[in-house]
């Protein structure tokens, strides 16, 4: 409960006009004011109830819409308030608001209940409530991006640098001899046939199913660090729900195994299993400590031959060495990508021109640490792993890409 402004206002212009009138004049104009606010208080005090249409579920950084609209006969303003890890936009109007909820992390969050102030018919008194209950919303990885990825990748239209990969490979299986189509491989034309037909034709291939794919989620501390608004373990996630995606869609079996100094979470490879793959690892938190890549990639070993995708940070040659170490182990049975999101930062401050002398330091300390990771890079292709760095917007579709790529060419 609680006077509106325009009480006080009342109140004062009265008080001015207490040198032009008679005291009790004041003292009755004061009065009826106060007993108008007291009215006007009482006839307001029924809390509304407000309808909230809000989604169970979102995708970190993508809006999703809400709509919150209060019954009642009364002038009623709504509001949604929000933490930290949702925001609204826009948050308050009269009656209805229709607003974009965006979830900024990861994770199991609390939408509070909707708060509404409910004004008397004079516009002197008014009550603040709370209507409704809070309500959880589950903010995944981006989802929706994952699953663009995944369809361009069954139709051959997956664009990564600039240029677009044509259908998905050419497989290892035989099954056909067909018309020559224009976006077809050239070591595809049967060239025998194409002469006994007089026209061209092509050879169709089979691409394998139900080959087995793991995502390793490196949760240790290097993956706490932060990549513009989001953490480098996000954009992991982004890639790893994309790859999942992309092996519902192409037929192949998925699982994950999330890691920093011990196994956090291990879900077999399953047939259509993205889902499963999501809600397992939707939730994960970078936790301050190192990570023991040669226990994780134990839980992996024993399975019949897979890719494996290590999703992880490259770093210097010292920082890296534990899994420069535990690749060897795991590419004699799997084929193994190991997967690092570029720091784009340090890429600007190495090609940018320098205008004072602190921006020299800063590029020559950029250059060593990017020199740094190279040598990571080709040790570990060295050692028999394949590598994918790409600037975090495009970090998803890369590592989709490698994944088609090596399952076209039956590497797994």
């Amino acid at each position: 409960m609680s006077p509106r402004p325009r009480v006080a206002y009342a109140l004062g212009v009265i008080a001015l006009t207490a040198l032009l009138v008679p005291p009790v004049w004041v003292v009755l104009a004061a009065v009826v004011v106060l007993v108008a606010c007291g009215v006007d208080v009482v006839v307001a005090r029924d809390t509304p109830l407000v309808e909230r249409s809000a989604p169970h579920v979102v995708a970190r950084g993508v809006p999703a819409p809400v709509v919150l609209e209060a019954g009642g006969g009364m002038r009623t303003v709504v509001r949604q308030p929000c933490s930290a890890e949702l925001v609204m936009e826009p948050q308050q109007a009269v009656r209805r608001v229709e607003g974009a909820l965006t979830g900024l992390r990861r994770g199991r969050h609390m939408l509070p209940a909707p708060a509404v102030r409910v004004d008397g018919p004079l516009g002197l008194g008014c009550w603040y409530r709370r209507s409704g209950e809070d309500a959880e919303v589950i903010v995944y990885p981006d989802v929706p991006q994952a699953r663009r990825l995944a369809r361009a990748a069954k139709r051959g239209q997956l664009s990564t640098e600039g240029r677009r990969r044509g259908p998905l490979g050419l497989g290892t299986e035989f099954e056909s001899v067909r018309d020559y189509q224009h976006d077809d491989d050239v070591r595809q034309i049967n060239w025998r046939a194409t002469q006994r037909m007089g026209r061209p034709m092509s050879n169709q291939y089979r691409v394998e199913r139900d080959r087995d794919v793991v995502c390793l989620i490196d949760c240790g501390r290097l993956t706490a660090a932060p990549l513009g608004d989001k953490t480098r373990l996000d954009v992991a996630l982004d890639a790893a729900v994309a790859v999942a995606e992309t092996a519902d869609e192409l037929g192949d079996r998925v699982g994950a195994i999330a890691f920093d100094s011990a196994v956090i979470r291990a879900l077999p490879p399953r047939r259509r299993g993205a889902k499963a793959v999501l809600a397992s690892v939707f939730d994960l938190e970078p936790r301050s400590v190192d990570s023991d890549y040669r226990l994780a990639f134990a839980a992996v070993s024993e399975g019949k031959r897979a890719l494996v995708l290590v999703f992880t940070d490259l770093i210097e040659d010292a920082a890296a060495r534990p899994l420069l170490d535990a690749v060897p182990v795991l590419a004699r049975r799997h084929a193994v990508v190991v997967a690092s999101v570029a720091d784009e930062e340090l890429e600007e401050l190495v090609v940018e021109e320098p205008r004072r002398v602190i921006d020299v330091y800063r590029a020559v300390a950029a250059g060593d640490v990017l020199s740094a990771r190279d040598r990571v890079v080709t040790a570990l292709r060295h050692v028999g792993a394949d590598v994918v760095t790409a600037g975090a917007t495009a970090f998803p579709a890369a590592c989709v890409s490698s994944y088609v790529r090596m399952k076209a060419r039956g590497l797994f």
